[in-house]
């Protein structure tokens, strides 16, 4: 579909933010760009404390005391209850306005560990409710009926039983899925889920990321997934965001992130993925740590860690290279004047393998 003809949801322009700390400013988000549009999934992917979260809770408005937000914007365009076309720089409003106006009714998250989202002295049928009642004024008996639908929704079983339960009464799926009932409650356009399966044994998983795909489609839904997991982000997304150093490296469909990527860094982290079709006997790992954002990044933040560093990455930082398609990557291995250089060949064996898989089976 042609992105002049989709709907742009989320449009996010060179977001900047710091954090105070005790051993000084850390700008933990550097120039962020990023666009979402209706019934579309992103992935933000990479490793932790790249700025993932951190971009996702400013989307919701969700602010540390120690926190700023230095430059850019975060626009959200939804239709409004009159059916009118409105847009909003969720950087410019109060948190307090953000949680009235925005939380729940437009955008709400689920956050990977529920017993931490779930409040253990309130009923789920309760909590369930409370953004209807809130947001929408719906009598407690209108709540209870959709709170018990939305239950069903959800997948869970008994829902007039679960409904009148406490949150230690269930198992760790089944209070993911209330809480995934929860965020749904308000009807929200977008549904941002930071690492909703990480807590979650495999099996479960499966049946989590597959209830999100199936209540995607059903109320078209914009997703936004958080995650460090390549394998959750094969199976989910559309469009994948790479983040290094509160930055976003490279990004681009997920054909082109997985089957075709450009930039170091994911390079090293599809190399970490485990995989049983190559016979190598350990995982890989990306070496050296990730920088310091407490000090000022001069270049390239991948450069000390990247084996292919040219000179200018210790210098100067890169642009986003356009690459062909939606793909664009933030390396100086992609300028036209840059050495050529291939990505390791473990890496290529790895993809040739998957696309092997892909076409044996089809996509997922």
């Amino acid at each position: 579909m042609a992105e002049e003809t989709r709907e742009r949801v989320l449009s996010i322009r060179d977001l900047d933010i710091s954090f105070d700390t005790s051993n000084g400013t850390m700008n933990a988000i550097r120039g962020v760009r990023l666009d979402l549009y209706k019934g579309e999934t992103i992935a933000i992917v990479g490793e932790s404390g790249s700025g993932k979260s951190v971009t996702a809770k400013a989307i919701m408005g969700i602010m540390a005391k120690n926190q700023h937000i230095n430059g850019g914007s975060i626009m959200y365009s939804y239709t409004d209850d009159e059916g009118r076309k409105e847009t909003l720089d969720i950087t410019k409003m109060s948190e307090d306005e953000v949680r009235k106006t925005i939380c729940g009714k437009h955008i709400a998250m689920v956050f990977q560990d529920p017993m931490t989202s779930l409040n253990p002295t309130i009923t789920i049928g309760k909590q369930i409710m409370e953004g209807m009642v809130d947001h929408y004024h719906y009598s407690k008996e209108e709540a209870r009926k959709k709170a018990i639908e939305l239950l069903d929704d959800v997948g869970i079983v008994d829902p007039e039983k679960r409904f009148g339960q406490y949150p230690h009464q269930l198992s760790g799926g089944m209070r993911q899925r209330v809480v995934i009932a929860i965020a749904l409650a308000c009807n929200p356009d977008i549904l941002i889920c930071d690492e909703p399966t990480t807590a979650l044994d495999v099996t479960i998983q499966a049946k989590i990321l597959n209830l999100i795909k199936d209540l995607q489609k059903k109320k078209d839904l914009s997703v936004i997934y958080i995650t460090h997991d390549l394998g959750v982000v094969a199976q989910v997304a559309d469009y994948v965001a790479v983040m290094y150093a509160g930055r976003i490296v490279e990004k681009g469909s997920v054909d082109e992130i997985y089957y075709d990527p450009r930039h170091p860094y994911t390079w090293g982290l599809l190399s970490s993925m485990p995989d049983l079709s190559t016979n190598t006997p350990r995982l890989f790992a990306i070496p050296g740590n990730p920088i310091n954002l407490l000090n000022q990044v001069k270049g390239d933040a991948f450069a000390a860690r990247n084996p292919y560093a040219l000179q200018l990455d210790f210098e100067k930082q890169p642009p986003m290279f356009n690459v062909g398609g939606k793909h664009r990557v933030a390396s100086w291995l992609c300028h036209p004047k840059a050495p050529k250089v291939e990505m390791p060949h473990s890496l290529r064996v790895k993809i040739d393998n998957m696309l092997k898989e892909v076409n044996a089976y089809g996509k997922q």
